[in-house]
């Protein structure tokens, strides 16, 4: 099983890396759907949460096939901070997180800093802020706002862009960007 870890790379995550029999070196992101397709492939996820201080280090799809412990345990890492409560995270969006990683080449892990809301906290966020959509995706799962500290909100928002597979917005005030697998659209400055 996958652990939440303070620091390193998962048993589980090792073993899926051991077990995976080729990496392609060179892969083509034409979408984030298409990543790493062949044999031996997998996928990779790496965040920190602020708000828990808990990491999550972990391969969750090898060989073609996501690995369904591990995205349970991204549902409870991802979940709402606030109230506790979690929900099924739209793998969609975990694969443009990391096709968007992997893009920028980077090892630093992103810093979750909204995943799962469930609507009382959506609604309570909107109530102060314009920027926080009525049928927010992040109420489905299906969207998080992350950052980094070694690139930018638009080297960030560009690498999610180049996946072509959901929405990114950029917040460069607050120094985040949004990333989703709804319709492909951008905006933000």
């Amino acid at each position: 099983m996958t652990e939440i870890t303070t620091s390193g790379v998962t048993r589980r995550g090792l073993l899926g890396v051991f077990a995976a029999t080729a990496l392609i070196a060179a892969p083509t992101y034409s979408n984030a759907f298409g990543l790493l397709k062949g044999a031996g492939d997998i996928r990779r996820i790496r965040m920190y949460s602020g708000r828990t201080g808990e990491s999550l280090d972990t391969i969750y799809w090898i060989e073609g096939e996501y690995i369904p412990e591990v995205l349970k345990e991204i549902n409870y890492f991802m979940r709402d901070w606030r109230s506790n409560d979690a929900t099924n995270i739209d793998a969609r969006t975990v694969d443009i997180m990391a096709a968007s990683h992997r893009l920028m080449d980077v090892s630093e892990p992103y810093m979750l800093l909204s995943g799962y809301r469930c609507p009382a906290t959506n609604a309570m966020l909107r109530s102060k802020s314009r920027g926080v959509a009525r049928n927010s995706l992040h109420m489905k799962g299906q969207a998080a706002d992350l950052r980094l500290k070694s690139r930018s909100v638009g080297q960030m928002a560009k690498a999610a862009a180049a996946c072509a597979s959901g929405g990114v917005g950029k917040y460069s005030r607050s120094n985040f960007v949004h990333m989703d697998c709804g319709p492909v659209r951008t905006w933000g400055g």
